[in-house]
């Protein structure tokens, strides 16, 4: 597991290793009974602003294409979002 100060490090580093696709709930219509795998899951924090917290996600689809998914948590969360993800996680466990 890689270790980032920053979302944008994390999503920079992530597309060198190739998740350059961009998975976005609402744009790509995951399917949350799609065979999805979360690979890597990183979470951030704002030091001052709870609009900053977000976790990156790396996905790998069923057929191969590796993305990534950015959620916030808290108050910036995305209920499309947060419900695909928890289906994710229950699977990956």
């Amino acid at each position: 597991m890689y270790s980032y100060d920053t979302i944008t490090e994390a999503i920079d580093d992530l597309k060198k290793r190739g998740y350059t696709h961009d998975f976005n709930v609402v744009t790509n219509k995951l399917n949350a009974h799609d065979d999805f795998e979360i690979k890597e899951m990183y979470r951030f924090e704002g030091p001052s602003d709870p609009a900053d917290e977000a976790v990156v996600y790396a996905i790998e689809a069923p057929s191969g294409k590796l993305g990534i998914l950015v959620d916030g948590y808290g108050p910036s969360s995305d209920e499309h979002n947060t419900e695909l993800l928890q289906h994710l996680r229950e699977r990956t466990r």
